[in-house]
């Protein structure tokens, strides 16, 4: 454990934003597996309907600097082209 007092709070601060981009990982993936379910099931307009959602999500999660802009430009990309093969 820390001694300095700085140090001990650095550690405060890095537990609360771990668990912060932890909380905002799992939306994001929790989202992404409602899009995966709906395609799955062949429902377009549940697809789209999720797909929306999670790209909002992911658009957050980036913004936020939980995913690189990159990162998050190929889950949307990827999603999206899932999607888009079911018309």
């Amino acid at each position: 454990m820390a001694n300095i007092k700085s140090a001990k709070k650095r550690i405060l601060v890095n537990q609360t934003k771990a668990a912060r981009n932890k909380a905002i990982r799992s939306k994001v993936k929790t989202i992404i597996k409602k899009v995966d379910a709906a395609i799955a099931a062949n429902d377009k307009e549940a697809a789209s309907a999720a797909l929306k959602q999670a790209t909002i999500e992911i658009d957050k999660a980036s913004s936020k600097g939980v995913f690189h802009k990159k990162t998050a430009s190929r889950k949307i990309s990827r999603l999206s082209l899932a999607v888009n093969k079911l018309a």
